[in-house]
């Protein structure tokens, strides 16, 4: 089965320790699921620190209430540690990812948008925007039809579609972070392998030329290379927590190994 699509299925009476999670007959994804649970996990390891009165209430939406919130906040300051990074560290970072640490890099890009929209059915938009996708680079350089144009000007949901999808150039400061994530610091020129999610939607993107930028010293954008080692042993401090709190917990419905969830990225 596609992962993808797999992702989606939804388990029934989902809990942590007995609290519900999906209440009221809510119909949440397996990730949004997730999300929950690593939240009540921490809602309760809260109140067994004595950060949380035992009175406090499970949430009923998945948001937390403040007093929470501030608890959860204190726990993880307490209990996820994290070591500095060294200047080697940072140095062997900082050389391996030379792209992300460029500026003024450029790159001419057409798109195909499948938009997510209120009441649209994901699923089957991603099953759309796939198909598509792997239609798209089945034609990519074997035909004299521009397929990635006439799919652009038929199914994307951009105005751009009635320019074949043409973004023009673009730089980072364009575009939204997560969009230009996937698109800058690589080396990728073509049709995307993958399809590129976005707060508008996914993308079937297709680079087709590219500028490359000025490389910053390491002087330069050091701040940058620590806070980015910094974050990333974060959340790998905070993955092995939630996991240890899962091994003590009774989770049903719910696998937090598999979490993909905002709150651990």
């Amino acid at each position: 089965m596609n992962t993808e699509i797999a992702a989606e299925i939804k388990p029934v009476g989902a809990q942590v320790n007995g609290i519900q999670l999906n209440v009221n007959g809510e119909d949440l994804s397996a990730n949004d699921l997730r999300q929950r649970a690593c939240s009540e996990l921490l809602r309760q390891a809260a109140m067994e620190k004595g950060l949380l009165p035992a009175t406090d209430l499970p949430s009923v939406d998945g948001v937390m209430n403040e007093d929470a919130s501030s608890a959860i906040e204190r726990l993880l300051a307490q209990e996820v540690l994290v070591p500095e990074p060294s200047e080697d560290a940072c140095r062997r970072y900082h050389a391996a990812n030379q792209g992300v640490y460029s500026t003024g890099e450029r790159i001419r890009v057409r798109h195909i948008l499948f938009a997510v929209t209120q009441g649209v059915d994901v699923t089957a938009l991603r099953n759309r925007a796939e198909t598509s996708l792997l239609d798209v680079r089945c034609h990519d350089g074997k035909s004299t039809e521009d397929k990635f144009a006439k799919t652009a000007s038929t199914l994307s949901n951009c105005p751009s579609g009635a320019e074949g999808g043409n973004l023009g150039w673009l730089t980072t400061q364009d575009c939204a972070p997560e969009f230009s994530k996937e698109l800058f610091g690589h080396a990728e020129v073509g049709v995307l392998p993958r399809l590129v999610h976005s707060r508008f939607g996914l993308h079937i993107v297709e680079v087709l030329e590219r500028e490359p930028g000025v490389e910053q010293s390491f002087d330069a954008v050091r701040g940058a290379v620590t806070m980015a080692l910094r974050q990333k042993s974060y959340v790998t401090a905070l993955r092995q927590y939630l996991r240890l709190l899962a091994g003590t917990a009774v989770l049903e419905g719910v696998d937090i190994e598999a979490s993909n969830s905002p709150l651990v990225q």
